[in-house]
């Protein structure tokens, strides 16, 4: 059942990117951008966490759930260290993710070569 519950919220979110896509002007980064903002402002209002509990990792793995991750790096620090930690909290917390996404990067240019069209 699990299984199925991030499925179908995982999926919910993906065909609403895709219909702002199709049926507005929208671009897709400003859907990306959309997305983190979403996230982090469910998690600020304390709703993204009952959302995760329900879907698992539909929520947690997508842009969404980055931004959720963000805030809640965030708050942690500034608990910890004070106002300070608003500068580093977010980014400590999904350190993993962004360090996973440059290397790959970084290995996926060195394995293909860009060209002309």
């Amino acid at each position: 059942m699990q299984y199925l519950l991030a499925f179908v919220c995982g999926g919910a979110l993906c065909v609403i990117a895709q219909i702002l896509i199709d049926k507005t002007k929208v671009t897709g980064a400003r859907i990306l951008v959309g997305y983190v903002v979403v996230g982090v402002l469910l998690e600020a209002v304390g709703v993204y966490q009952s959302f995760i509990d329900l879907s698992g990792a539909g929520a947690t793995i997508s842009l969404t759930g980055f931004g959720s991750a963000l805030a809640k790096g965030a708050r942690e620090a500034v608990i910890k260290d004070g106002l300070w930690g608003v500068l580093y909290g977010g980014l400590s917390a999904t350190a993993a993710g962004i360090s996973a996404a440059l290397v790959l990067a970084i290995v996926w240019a060195m394995l293909f070569k860009s060209r002309k069209k």
